[in-house]
């Protein structure tokens, strides 16, 4: 059975909307697989990045609710809102009239996360070690803020300690329907 096949074989729980949740930690190849399922589905993505920050990494899953799924669970065919900054010089544009397809994709660290089971009908867990997320984080990061090397490093150090302790409360990985190897080709796994 096809990845599509099985996410339409899923009960529908935010309205009509089959929501897929893209989790794993920072820099495991999230964005990635979502980017290749948008395109094979025809799905519009959500990434929990546009609600989280550096200054708010784990307070910000009721804004997912308030602003992405009680609107579409309440009939909505498009989606506006903020999105958070995530440093100094950082200033994201607004999310305007972003279409809401049959198929939605919640991409991000904790789209798994109890919160959302009333929303999610598939779940996929990218499953990455740690030298691998850690090395991806940096590579992306750096050069975006008046941060030194040594500074970024130690955020998503930091970071990922964070990540890990959500993950000991609340496993993603246990409620995923789906394990994929982010150091693999996602092609082959789906």
């Amino acid at each position: 059975m096809t990845i599509k096949e099985q996410i339409l074989k899923s009960n529908p729980k935010a309205g009509n909307i089959h929501f897929i949740a893209v989790d794993g930690h920072g820099g495991s190849g999230k964005s990635t697989l979502a980017k290749l399922l948008s395109e094979r589905l025809e799905a519009e993505i959500i990434h929990t990045d546009d609600f989280a920050g550096w200054d708010n990494p784990t307070d910000w899953w009721s804004l997912v609710i308030e602003r992405v799924f009680e609107p579409i669970k309440n009939g909505s065919t498009v989606l506006n809102y903020p999105r958070s900054k995530w440093w100094e010089d950082h200033k994201p544009e607004p999310a305007v009239n972003q279409p809401v397809t049959k198929i939605m994709i919640l991409e991000g660290v904790s789209s798994l996360r109890k919160e959302f089971a009333p929303y999610i009908s598939f779940g996929i867990f990218v499953d990455t070690p740690k030298v691998t997320c850690l090395s991806r984080g940096f590579e992306r990061d750096k050069g975006n803020d008046d941060k030194t090397d040594y500074e970024i490093r130690t955020m998503w150090e930091n970071w990922y300690k964070d990540e890990e302790k959500f993950y000991s409360s609340d496993s993603s990985k246990s409620k995923a329907d789906l394990i994929v190897d982010g150091t693999k080709s996602f092609t082959e796994q789906i």
